[in-house]
């Protein structure tokens, strides 16, 4: 059964309140706690995700997640689909907005994440009640409240006429801050992020970009995640490192200063949990 929130109520998100044309009324099932929208992030992109842009979602938001953030995005199969799931995988708090009814589960295919989202005291809301079917003017109605929701809004793969670019828009429209993620120049998907590049958006190189924003340069793992993995406390150091930067044993080691041979078997363990892998001779981080 869905809840309300009405405009007036000082429940409502003051960021949400603050744009121009703020819904009214927000419908909404899951965990209605304030905290939720404070350092919100808007993830968009493209329903047409290429492998790269799924590793490099779950990547980048695996991390932002596990930092802190609230992931926000759209509910769609592609990118939102990728952000929400990443968001889950990394224990991090996520925001699912419809383009339709709060009562329909649109894509219908994707209950299973619906309900993880419910589940994991995420949130599911829309500015439409009961079943109300999706239609082309209400997408965009809904990514007004993705990009009013958050205090940046991160586009990852996206054509040059990319839905998730009016999103883009919305966001310099409302003076939040833009991020996009570069792709391959051969592929078509990169066109509208490299383009929002060239015009003035923040060219997201590593998560440092969007956490020095958000004020939150150093973090660490949420509980709910690091219990779910039995996380010693050297293990959560050693990711917290790794989600920095990909790093050498040595390296590790001088940084975390413990001897080599105490890191090189902690990292084996986390190798078999399957939190790790080593390339090149430098250990990377392995999350969702």
């Amino acid at each position: 059964m869905y809840k309300v929130i009405e405009i007036d109520n000082f429940k409502y998100p003051l960021a949400l309140k603050q744009i121009s044309s703020a819904p009214k009324k927000i419908y909404y099932k899951g965990n209605w706690d304030e905290s939720i929208f404070e350092n919100c992030l808007a993830v968009v992109g493209t329903r047409r995700i290429t492998s790269y842009g799924k590793q490099i979602t779950s990547k980048l938001v695996s991390e932002l997640a596990g930092a802190g953030l609230t992931i926000v995005s759209g509910f769609m199969y592609g990118v939102d689909a990728a952000a929400h799931k990443a968001a889950l995988d990394a224990g991090g708090k996520t925001i699912a907005v419809m383009p339709c009814g709060i009562d329909m589960i649109h894509p219908a295919y994707q209950k299973n994440l619906y309900n993880e989202i419910l589940e994991s005291k995420g949130l599911i809301i829309s500015e439409f009640e009961n079943n109300f079917p999706p239609a082309l003017w209400t997408y965009p109605k809904r990514n007004k409240i993705v990009a009013g929701l958050s205090k940046a809004v991160m586009v990852v793969e996206a054509a040059s006429k990319s839905g998730s670019l009016i999103t883009a828009n919305l966001a310099r429209a409302y003076g939040r801050k833009l991020f996009a993620v570069p792709g391959p120049l051969t592929s078509s998907l990169s066109e509208g992020t490299l383009n929002l590049i060239k015009e003035g958006a923040v060219m997201v190189m590593s998560v440092k970009d969007i956490l020095d924003y958000y004020g939150l340069g150093r973090f660490s793992l949420p509980m709910g995640f690091r219990q779910s993995l039995n996380l010693s406390e050297l293990e959560e150091s050693i990711i917290v490192k790794l989600q920095q930067e990909p790093i050498s044993i040595d390296d590790l080691s001088r940084s975390l200063e413990i001897p080599v041979s105490k890191t090189g078997i902690t990292l084996s363990l986390m190798q078999l949990k399957g939190i790790l892998f080593e390339e090149e001779g430098k250990y990377h981080i392995k999350l969702g």
